[in-house]
């Protein structure tokens, strides 16, 4: 198989910036409101039944990060009052403000958006399942937002695992990498979509999209108490550590345990803010 192709295209995208404190900032890049086709067809290789059925869901706007959240921009919010819950400092495994913070708790990133939205009078939390495919793909149906394949050109993951195409370059970095640092957006403007550090999401996991919401909203089973959450969560985006297949638009991983205890150094996470209120 012939190595693939990449071109590169320049575009521009709307967003704001939250200021954190001693030059630490949170860039928030506008996702607007569309219609799109959650989920893999069956055709699509290596997909997995948990990803259908395919479903239209109606997202409204919403802001999200850039980027998955730095380890800078985790010390500056763990820095804040405590709300519910204690924030380690400096958690994760690989050292750099520019990494993504990893070794992060379901609970410890929703401490983290509750202690930003009180500091910010902003709603900031997890992004729904909904919302982080469809501004994962940003308006496209392959596998990948750069299309039907993948190579560690373009994405921090495992190439020497069994995956979805084979890797030319074949290079196992073995550890996360700077934020944005393949230089590759999506249309939406955002970065590090596929691979780097899996991404907690808000729902309860769901073994299927059955009976799934349409409007862009999180799947809970219980109630919006999320400091009660006691069943498995979603983990979306695949990591350093995974496979390619893993780090397919539709790919949603279920996880078990929810306290920092049992978390990896795989695991970080981005935050959405609520689109109405994020200039007042």
């Amino acid at each position: 198989m012939e190595k693939p192709v990449i071109q590169y295209d320049q575009g521009t995208a709307q967003y704001f910036v939250e200021d954190l404190g001693n030059d630490v900032e949170l860039e928030m890049v506008l996702i607007p409101s569309g219609t799109f086709t959650m989920g893999a067809p069956k055709d699509e290789k290596d997909s997995r039944e948990s990803e259908r059925p395919q479903h239209q869901v109606k997202v409204p706007a919403f802001f999200m990060g850039k980027y998955p959240i730095t380890q800078a921009q985790w010390k500056a919010v763990a820095a804040l009052d405590q709300v519910k819950r204690d924030l380690e400092a400096d958690p994760s495994r690989f050292k750099g403000n520019n990494l993504p913070v990893e070794r992060v708790s379901w609970y410890g990133a929703v401490e983290f958006c509750t202690r930003l939205s009180q500091y910010s009078n902003r709603s900031y939390r997890l992004p729904s399942e909904a919302e982080w495919e469809y501004a994962c793909r940003a308006g496209t149906t392959t596998p990948f937002h750069f299309g039907e394949k993948i190579t560690s050109e373009l994405a921090n993951y495992d190439p020497r695992l069994l995956g979805f195409i084979p890797d030319f370059e074949r290079e196992y970095r073995g550890r996360t990498t700077p934020v944005g640092s393949f230089g590759v957006a999506n249309a939406f403007g955002l970065y590090d979509m596929h691979g780097n550090v899996w991404e907690w999401c808000l729902d309860d996991w769901h073994s299927n999209y059955e009976a799934a919401p349409t409007d862009g909203s999180a799947w809970l089973y219980e109630n919006n108490n999320l400091y009660k959450k006691t069943s498995h969560a979603v983990l979306r985006g695949g990591s350093w550590f995974g496979n390619s297949r893993s780090c397919r638009s539709a790919y949603r991983y279920e996880f078990n345990w929810l306290e920092s205890g049992f978390i990896f150094n795989t695991i970080g996470f981005r935050v959405v803010c609520a689109f109405g209120n994020s200039f007042q």
